[in-house]
């Protein structure tokens, strides 16, 4: 440093040009006139001065390039920004080539360690110029400061790249709990609310749902009780279904099939005048039964009336208990097709399954009986035959099982439900609406998956069907979708 009053000796200029006044860095010092040889006392006097004045200049400059270093470390936040250069380009940029690109936007990416290690080349240029001085630690210090606040870019974003999901919802995902993003395909058409076009996923899951008897209001809805169906699993599983032409075909080859009663009244034991009877009350009732127009108070009279006419008509026949096996085998009775697998599956996997019917309870379990698949874990509450010890019908056993009464107020007395009080999840299957109330006694219900066979009428009631099953299968007579429900469900994971 130089003191007031003092000259400090003059450096040779190179290649023999004038000797520079001041060492200072190249762009920012200032140059002090050459000493004229013979000059007067004045002159020297001026040149010292002038050169105090370049060592002051230096000193600031030296002092003032932090500050511009700091201004560059902002680059990689902005577009890069140059210092005035009153000669020539600064150490910044000679040691950081800056492209247009980078000028443009791409220089917002500069790593900013680049700008640090400039800074730190300024700090030392600055101190070579003040040589002695006392600021060339503060210079070295804010320059370790600044290495310290302002890491290199790459681990600032090794620190700060974000973390991906958390670990138990790719958990939930890989368990196919993850809510679906589209609608259930079913390849009917849309009407009635009903859905048409969604992903493949489902269909991966359950192809059958993609027939074209299939039709579903709220697909999203019935896919997320099927989950929670088989996240529960089988131990709290249990199905309860409807027997006549839920079970049973209603139609083929375009004729009608029979129903429990049906096979009765078709049979050689009962007269001709009893077959006529029964037939007049079947055409009589059987269109207030399906009536959409009539509600369900002005229904169940109609149909006790029509169950107790009936089966005082049969008690009439004399019809023998031995006669039961032979009544159904010579019968066009159909079970539906995929009801072999059905009742295999349940019975595997010990799922407990409960009919309840408003046929004859005698001959149905013979049906199914004569189709091989009567297993233990399979119940019967229907209409019973009351035989005298001869074997011979007298009358039907109480209480009396319609169409519309099929719900807890005739299970009054049966501990079945409350033995299986721990089987909250139903697969429910009926043909009417009076079906839908067959898992009333149940205790406790967690989940229930609703499938109603539409076999009659089929256009004018898809609308009350679909408001009140979960799935509706219109004129399907197999159990596909049945099937392929339990299939997903029972299979093991």
């Amino acid at each position: 440093m130089l003191s007031a009053g003092t000259t400090a000796a003059p450096r040779p200029g190179p290649r023999g040009r004038p000797p520079i006044a001041g060492a200072v860095h190249a762009g920012y010092g200032a140059r002090a006139a050459p000493t004229r040889p013979g000059a007067s006392d004045g002159e020297h006097h001026r040149h010292a001065a002038g050169r105090r004045c370049g060592e002051r200049a230096a000193r600031a400059g030296s002092l003032s390039e932090p500050f511009g270093a700091f201004r560059s470390l902002s680059a990689p936040f902005g577009a890069l920004r140059r210092p005035s250069e009153p000669s020539g380009r600064s150490c910044l940029h000679a040691a950081v080539p800056v492209s247009a690109a980078q000028r443009g936007g791409a220089g917002r990416d500069l790593p900013r360690c680049r700008s640090v290690l400039c800074f730190v080349q300024q700090c030392r240029g600055g101190a070579a110029a003040a040589s002695g001085s006392r600021h060339v630690g503060v210079l070295y210090l804010l320059s370790l400061i600044f290495l310290f606040c302002f890491p290199p870019p790459e681990r600032a974003a090794k620190e700060t790249k974000p973390r991906g999901p958390p670990r138990n919802a790719e958990r939930l995902r890989r368990a196919g709990t993850e809510q679906p993003r589209a609608a259930l395909h079913c390849s009917a058409p849309r009407r009635h609310g009903t859905a048409r076009h969604g992903t493949a996923r489902h269909g991966e899951m359950v192809p059958e749902l993609q027939k074209s008897t299939v039709r579903i209001q709220q697909p999203e809805r019935v896919m997320g009780v099927i989950r929670a169906i088989k996240e529960q699993g089988c131990s709290k599983l249990q199905v309860i279904s409807d027997f006549d032409m839920t079970l049973s075909r209603f139609g083929c080859n375009g004729r009608r099939c029979p129903t429990s009663h049906n096979i009765l009244d078709n049979s050689h034991v009962i007269s001709e005048d009893g077959k006529k009877k029964l037939k007049d009350l079947l055409h009589h009732y059987y269109p207030i039964e399906i009536d959409p127009n009539r509600t369900l108070e002005e229904k169940r009279p109609l149909m006790v009336e029509w169950w107790t006419r009936a089966h005082e008509l049969l008690s009439q026949q004399k019809i023998q208990k031995g006669d039961i096996a032979q009544i159904v085998r010579e019968s066009d009775v159909m079970l539906r097709d995929g009801f072999n697998e059905l009742f295999d599956q349940l019975h595997k996997y010990s799922v407990p399954m409960f009919i309840f019917s408003a046929g004859v309870g005698d001959v149905l379990e013979e049906i199914i009986r004569q189709a091989n698949v009567f297993y233990p874990n399979v119940n019967v509450v229907s209409n019973y035959m009351d035989f005298d010890d001869s074997g011979v019908l007298k009358c039907f056993k109480s209480p009396l099982i319609h169409t519309y009464n099929k719900n807890n107020s005739v299970l009054q007395g049966t501990a079945y439900f409350q033995q299986l009080s721990t089987r909250t999840s139903i697969i429910l299957l009926g043909d009417s609406m009076g079906d839908l109330t067959m898992a009333d006694g149940v205790p406790s219900v967690e989940n229930i998956l609703k499938i109603g066979f539409l076999n009659d009428k089929v256009e004018e009631q898809r609308g009350r069907y679909l408001d009140a099953y979960d799935i509706v299968l219109e004129s399907d007579e197999t159990l596909d979708v049945v099937n392929g429900i339990l299939r997903y469900i029972l299979m093991e994971t």
